[in-house]
């Protein structure tokens, strides 16, 4: 999820732990501990943008980590902070549930996360955007009630579960959504006679009522929206996989590891003579029916025996059309 919702969830479960001993400065821990794990991205100044993308949500993002380093960030807090109020084990506990909440969490995403490394699984619901105003601003208004409120009042205890409970319910719900949204693709793609071999789907940006679908096919990916205000048959477009573009790089070590990071889910697309390797599970920059601008796409270069990935880079003004298009479909077909 997006930084600012680690912080809430980090604030609210430091408050759930620690608060009636500590105040505020649970909330403030919470939200240091929730935002840990995402300290990962600095990789991509120290490596390629293969093992960097690797690295995003890997070991800092496991139970692995949470358990090993909640004790240090626990009597480093302990230190500063030295009082009967709060022990060593109280502020590695408090860490503890910080640094392990942000990845269930995550889990939900397109992304996932590997919560489970050193194996090599990565979990990823696919049924919340990594931004959700739905998600974040109820759960961010009761924290705000919360931390106004002394710590040894149990109105203050009230608001910050009320938090807690509104946006898991919330994210409960969008599971729901998703095997609804679900149960339309595959009735849509069975009324139609498309023969499928997999369906992934997910929901997308910022909003569980307009799905995408992923869908593949022998040679080529199909990809459909569905909103629950549609009154239309939902629409598949095609895109060839074009995966022979490849030729001889497709045995190159940094090439399978792209693959294995898109879970399969890729097309490669040639333009003048430079190949770029397109990642489906995020999609395109827009919903524009003639788009073909992918949100993560790389280009590959070869040069003196030497591989190079390069991530295609991103511009506000896309982010700016695709929410305008985005808020005109959501509402139906």
């Amino acid at each position: 999820m997006d930084s600012l919702t680690q912080i809430v969830l980090g604030a609210a479960v430091g408050e759930a732990v620690l608060g009636r001993k500590v105040g505020n400065k649970a909330m403030v821990y919470g939200a240091i501990a929730g935002t840990i794990p995402d300290l990962d991205i600095i990789a991509r100044y120290f490596t390629d943008t293969v093992t960097a993308t690797e690295i995003h949500r890997g070991f800092s993002h496991s139970v692995f980590f949470a358990i090993l380093m909640s004790p240090v960030f626990g009597w480093l807090v302990w230190k500063i902070h030295h009082s009967a109020k709060a022990t060593w084990r109280d502020w590695s506990w408090l860490f503890f549930w910080g640094l392990f909440t942000h990845p269930i969490l995550d889990a939900f995403t397109t992304w996932g996360t590997q919560l489970f490394w050193p194996f090599d699984l990565r979990l990823a619901f696919q049924n919340i955007f990594v931004i959700d105003p739905l998600y974040t601003l109820p759960f961010l208004f009761f924290l705000i009630l919360a931390a106004f409120q002394r710590r040894t009042l149990a109105k203050r205890s009230r608001f910050n579960r009320l938090g807690l409970t509104i946006s898991t319910s919330y994210l409960a719900l969008t599971l729901v959504l998703k095997a609804v949204a679900y149960r339309a693709f595959t009735n849509s793609l069975d009324a139609q006679g498309i023969v499928y071999t997999d369906i992934n789907i997910r929901p997308s940006p910022m909003n569980t009522i307009l799905w995408t679908a992923n869908i593949d096919t022998k040679d080529a990916y199909l990809i459909g929206n569905y909103s629950f205000f549609d009154s239309q048959e939902i629409s598949f477009r095609s895109y060839p996989k074009n995966h022979s573009y490849l030729g001889e790089l497709r045995e190159e070590d940094k090439i399978k590891r792209l693959i294995n990071i898109a879970e399969g889910w890729y097309t490669i697309t040639k333009k003048e003579d430079e190949l770029y390797f397109n990642d489906l599970r995020f999609g395109l920059i827009s919903l524009d029916p003639t788009e073909e601008e992918w949100a993560f796409s790389y280009l590959l270069q070869k040069k003196d025996g030497n591989v190079t990935v390069t991530e295609k880079p991103k511009f506000r003004r896309d982010a700016q059309r695709l929410l305008s298009l985005l808020w005109d479909r959501i509402w139906g077909n």
